[in-house]
């Protein structure tokens, strides 16, 4: 039997064994993924993925080349059915367990860099988005940010609503004192 490089490893074509636990594999990341952005790596040599999988494991992504079959399989299983479209011609996934907002800015500094590297698209909590959307994903701020921005909206009313419950009670205090000096101003004309 043939051998055959799949993400870094060497399976046997016919191997049944090894293509259901590559499924199982692919399955569980699609699953537990936040984001998986699908690529088509031609034209790359393996120092450039390797450094491409260098960059992306340091903001918690796992860059895969993947057999279509078993990718469209493993997103069957999962219940990601649109996303079958990407899984044409040679294909890898970057799989973002962590944040997809900082998988997508890497992959995008690396196809600026690499132009024979094309970006086909991806799925991110659960929803297919194209390539476009990627680049759109690319630019929002880092997930901190956005739940910083989240609680700070979600905040500023209460803070408002406690303004208006203090604003009575000030508006009281200023009326007692404007009434406490007329009436010292009184009391020392008489």
């Amino acid at each position: 039997m043939s051998s055959k490089c799949q993400g870094g490893e060497y399976v046997r074509k016919g191997n049944r064994e090894q293509k259901a636990k590559t499924i199982d594999e692919l399955e569980e990341k699609f699953k537990t993924a936040k984001g998986c952005i699908v690529t088509n790596y031609r034209g790359l040599n393996v120092a450039r993925i390797t450094t491409l999988r260098r960059r992306l494991a340091q903001d918690g992504v796992e860059f895969k080349v993947v057999k279509n079959t078993l990718a469209r399989i493993a997103l069957d299983r999962a219940g990601l059915k649109g996303a079958h479209v990407f899984f044409e011609g040679p294909s890898a996934a970057a799989f973002a367990f962590k944040d997809p907002v900082a998988a997508a800015k890497a992959i995008l500094d690396f196809a600026r860099d690499n132009k024979e590297f094309e970006i086909k698209g991806g799925v991110v909590e659960g929803r297919v988005i194209e390539a476009k959307d990627v680049r759109v994903l690319s630019e929002l701020p880092p997930r901190e940010i956005l739940l910083a921005r989240v609680v700070g909206h979600a905040a500023a009313p209460l803070t408002g609503f406690v303004s208006l419950l203090q604003a009575p009670l000030r508006n009281l205090v200023y009326v007692l004192s404007q009434v406490h000096d007329k009436m010292e101003a009184e009391h020392q004309t008489a």
